[in-house]
């Protein structure tokens, strides 16, 4: 990212060359969470910078609260293990085994502690979240007793956009033939893949439930990208593509957001990424809570243990990916069934609760919405911090 410093202040002082006929006027940089190092641009042109953080208010409060431990009372989170943690940003106290297994790593978290010393230089911060889905942290966050600036609840900022490719259209009319809520659908993210082992215990636990699946299946290799399984009938149970021919279908790729859309999914078993709760908060579908890497297991804890909005398969479940361990767990088929049954049940208190959110969710980004006025006031923040004063008009620059 520092590398491409260059690059962007050639590009913006294109962009606001007053010698051209287009030329725009600069107001500010808005940055991604891991591109803070071009603040020191936006500090050239002598505008202010503005933060996206696209992950969730409470991880954002759990960056701030390990920062001010490892600078000011000199703890090493890496070495947090065997107890709780208070975090300003949930209302009970964060198990060690639900802790973000990318903070356990010593070489990812120095890369978060230089990105989280960085966002106290911003002007704002904009978080793809909304006020009704976090309100501990967002009530933390307004009281002012952190370091941070403004901090803008935005979302959920979504791309519900359906473009699908024939593979995706034969997946979603096949859904469409499938009873209400009757599918439950499997998918962990661009990154998310399993070992032979596991992938046998998750097909194992699928046929026991008797439920309806869409499984989104990969594998994930020692050294480099995900892979397809070569041959599937070697690695899962013998007969299980014959016996569940009929009632699911196993893919590589899922068009997600047009898969939670249909009424026929009844339950997401997911990583647990915030983009996925955000996509099945919004379409109502409830999750069982399989995290793997990064965030997640953050995400997992705050969605069934302070929210309510999800259900247990384990929540402390570390991937391969940018895992604390040198080897990763392995997720009985009993653990899995016994998260599909509850994930899939009709009548339950966290299907209704979700439901709820999912309303919620769809009213913060209308006129009058919690997120909508929060983007008001982002905007009217911006428009003030001119050092000239009041602005006519300019540029935001989305990095």
């Amino acid at each position: 990212m520092e590398s491409y410093k260059p690059l962007v202040k050639a590009t913006v002082a294109k962009l606001i060359d007053h010698t051209q006929t287009n030329s725009r006027r600069l107001v500010g940089f808005v940055v991604d969470m891991f591109c803070t190092t071009m603040i020191d641009v936006a500090n050239e042109f002598e505008v202010p910078s503005y933060l996206f953080y696209p992950s969730n208010a409470t991880f954002l409060g759990l960056q701030i609260h390990v920062q001010y431990l490892y600078d000011v009372e000199k703890y090493d989170i890496s070495e947090f293990k065997d107890s709780e943690l208070e975090v300003p940003t949930l209302s009970r106290p964060l198990p060690a085994k639900c802790f973000p297994s990318v903070m356990l790593n010593k070489e990812w978290l120095q890369i978060i502690l230089s990105q989280t010393r960085r966002y106290c230089e911003t002007k704002g911060i904009l978080v793809n979240t909304f006020a009704e889905l976090e309100p501990q942290a967002m009530k933390f966050f307004s009281g002012g007793d952190h370091p941070l600036p403004p901090v803008y609840a935005v979302g959920p900022l979504l791309d519900l956009k359906i473009n699908g490719s024939n593979s995706d259209n034969e997946i979603l009319m096949w859904l469409d033939a499938q009873p209400r809520r009757s599918v439950v659908f499997l998918c962990f993210g661009s990154m998310g893949g399993f070992r032979e082992e596991q992938a046998k215990e998750i097909a194992i636990a699928l046929e026991r439930s008797g439920h309806r699946f869409i499984w989104c299946l990969r594998r994930a290799l020692p050294m480099g990208p995900l892979a397809e399984f070569p041959n599937l009938k070697e690695i899962l149970p013998e007969g299980f593509l014959d016996r569940t021919a009929e009632i699911g279908k196993i893919i590589s790729w899922a068009p997600q957001s047009a898969v939670l859309a249909s009424p026929a999914i009844g339950g997401f078993v997911s990583h647990c990424g915030w983009n996925s709760i955000l996509e099945s908060v919004w379409f109502g579908v409830p999750i069982a809570t399989w995290p793997l890497f990064a965030e997640q297991q953050l995400n997992a804890f705050e969605m069934v243990e302070e929210l309510g909005l999800a259900v247990e398969i384990r929540n402390h479940f570390r991937g391969e990916y940018m895992a604390a361990e040198t080897e990763s767990e392995l997720m009985s088929a009993e653990e899995i069934e016994r998260g599909i049954r509850c994930v899939m049940e009709h009548d339950s208190d966290v299907r209704d609760r979700v439901k709820e959110m999912s309303e919620k969710s769809h009213v913060a980004i209308m006129d009058g919405g919690s997120s909508h006025a929060a983007l008001l006031e982002f905007i009217q923040d911006v428009t003030r911090a001119r050092i000239s004063g009041v602005l006519n008009g300019g540029l935001l620059t989305k990095l």
